[in-house]
């Protein structure tokens, strides 16, 4: 998940009630799981965690030659990549960009859904994303990783819970560099319809890239997942008007 190149949100204008502790753990974790990645190998830790969906419909437990490391032999079972490969990523730019989507719309999708919730909810969006990415890829051999299908579900929660919250981006254009308020239904439906332009224009083509699938089947799940838990949006308050005499 990659910050749009004309518009990367900064921060939003939408404060909680307490702490968002499991918002905190899921960024420490991602942070951590990179470190133990730094020191195993990034090539050889993607492959060995990362999620191939060719692998896990087969089932199959065969080493992989991995570029300059020879076999290297699965470290993880197939379904159990499903979630160790939310929590890996292949370089600094890609955590970067996860961790500052779930660090600006995650605390306030926790504070509405409650910490435990709120857990279950991240690990739920995350499986049913990577689900997406295989049911579109099924015979694809290269791994999958990264947070940003998981985070992608706490965008479609955010832009249904709070689309009026106001968020703070850099506004890239041409030459211009301006700092922007706008409403989070604007930021993170340009977001989604990026995702789903490009999903599109890149349906069968093959190759590496980015999982447009997981960030599309995320949000869905992020929609999907709230009306199983019966969360609703709040109506705004209404603002009231004074008149000057």
């Amino acid at each position: 998940m990659y910050p749009a190149r004309m518009l990367l949100p900064l921060s939003d204008i939408n404060p909680t009630r307490g702490r968002p502790w499991v918002t905190y753990g899921l960024v420490g974790a991602n942070l951590l799981a990179y470190l133990l990645q730094m020191g195993y190998g990034l090539e050889a830790s993607v492959w060995s965690w990362g999620l191939i969906p060719a692998r896990l419909l087969g089932g199959g437990d065969a080493p992989i030659v991995v570029p300059g490391y020879g076999h290297v032999l699965i470290g993880s079972a197939p379904i159990a990549t499903l979630f160790t490969s939310m929590f890996m990523h292949g370089g600094l730019l890609h955590l970067g960009g996860n961790m500052l989507y779930l660090w600006i719309f995650g605390n306030n999708v926790e504070d509405r859904l409650g910490h435990l919730r709120f857990l279950v909810f991240y690990l739920a969006g995350g499986v049913l994303a990577t689900l997406s990415h295989v049911a579109v890829s099924r015979g694809s051999a290269l791994p999958l990783v990264g947070a940003s299908g998981a985070v992608a579900a706490v965008l479609g929660a955010y832009w249904r819970l709070y689309p009026h919250a106001r968020v703070r981006c850099l506004l890239f254009l041409i030459f211009i560099v301006q700092f922007v308020e706008l409403p989070a239904a604007l930021v993170l439906g340009l977001w989604i319809i990026l995702q789903v332009i490009n999903g599109v224009l890149g349906l069968g083509v093959g190759g590496g890239g980015v999982a447009w699938f997981a960030h599309i089947g995320g949000f869905l799940a992020g929609l999907l997942l709230l009306l199983l838990l019966g969360v609703r949006a709040r109506r705004p308050r209404p603002v009231a008007l004074r008149w000057d005499d």
